[in-house]
């Protein structure tokens, strides 16, 4: 929806004022990509999963066994959540699936979906009933 004119002059006004006030923040806000913002976290994910791969490897080199199972397991969690977090992190990045459209009644899809396994077996199921 479009904005009016005074909303737009307002916006404006607002964008010029963060300009005079802050021009190092406002340059950092406009220039930014947020993909860049999603491959810094996956960076980090990475490096908190190589930290993650050490504390499990110190912990197996340790002879006392309550610190070993739990430096160990510290490791084995910082490990799965950094996989979590770089996986959402690159799912963002790569935004969401197409979704795809519902074919009309009498006309085939002018493209097969690319949805997943359980999806495909359900067109192939109604593609075959309704040649009967």
């Amino acid at each position: 929806m479009p904005l009016s004119e005074h909303e737009q002059r307002m916006l404006d006004q607002i964008e010029r004022a963060l300009y005079t006030e802050d021009p190092k923040f406002a340059h950092a806000v406009r220039s930014t990509d947020p993909q860049v913002h999603y491959r810094r976290r996956i960076v980090k994910a990475v490096l908190g999963f190589v930290l993650g791969v050490c504390a499990l490897m110190a912990g197996l080199v340790v002879n006392a066994m309550p610190i070993t199972v739990i430096i160990s397991g510290t490791g084995f969690l910082v490990m799965t959540a950094c996989c979590v977090w770089a996986l959402s992190s690159w799912k963002k990045m790569n935004g969401p699936p197409e979704q795809a459209s519902e074919p009309a009644k009498g006309g085939d899809s002018p493209r097969p979906s690319r949805g997943g396994f359980m999806e495909r077996l359900e067109e192939r199921w109604r593609r075959r009933n309704e040649e009967r």
